[in-house]
């Protein structure tokens, strides 16, 4: 099976097969988060699992998130899970396809969803995401700075995701992550990029 269908994504989640969950936000993500000031600004997470940084920014005050996953059973399991934070406008919860989502955000949030999209896939990540962001707009999270046998998760190195970003984005910072989760720990890289 295709690991970049819905079917694929789905069955994972049906059967719990969630190895890449750290079951928390990661403290890279936690400290960025903590450092905003700007808590109107429109906000992506794409391919968002738990949703650990969503719910982390809503219990932060931050009022226009957006999640995205393509599997449905977890997407349903989000809505009611954070019902309040939808009810009350501050939550919008996308099942479908990152691909083909439109709209225009500040800031989008990079946390596991890159490493599971086939390699094949990432010079179109790179320009859709760019098409997502308003002018000035920033993408920033983490990158595995390893490789894995087979996949997902897929990984690379900073030179091969300069190479993605650096013609698409009008700032590039790629650079070795000191705060990674302890599972994580030296096999991580922050990017901070600029639309």
């Amino acid at each position: 099976m295709e690991n970049n269908t819905l079917e694929f994504w789905e069955m994972r989640w049906q059967h719990q097969q969630t190895g890449w969950d750290l079951g928390v936000i990661s403290p890279p993500m936690k400290k960025y988060i903590d450092g905003i000031d700007d808590k109107n600004q429109r906000i992506l997470i794409p391919g968002c699992g738990n949703a650990h940084e969503a719910v982390y920014l809503l219990e932060k005050g931050f009022t226009n998130v957006t999640i995205i996953d393509i599997a449905p059973s977890l997407t349903s399991a989000l809505t009611n899970q954070l019902q309040t934070y939808i009810a009350r406008q501050k939550l919008t919860v996308v099942c479908g396809d990152f691909f083909e989502h439109k709209g225009a955000y500040d800031l989008i949030l990079e946390q596991t969803f890159f490493c599971a999209i086939p390699p094949s896939m990432r010079g179109q990540y790179a320009q859709h995401m760019k098409e997502l962001l308003v002018p000035g707009g920033h993408l920033v999270g983490l990158l595995f700075d390893k490789t894995f046998e087979g996949g997902p998760p897929f990984g690379g190195s900073i030179k091969e995701y300069e190479g993605f970003f650096n013609p698409v984005f009008q700032q590039v910072s790629i650079h070795s992550c000191s705060n990674s989760a302890k599972p994580r720990a030296g096999s991580e890289v922050w990017i901070e990029l600029v639309a």
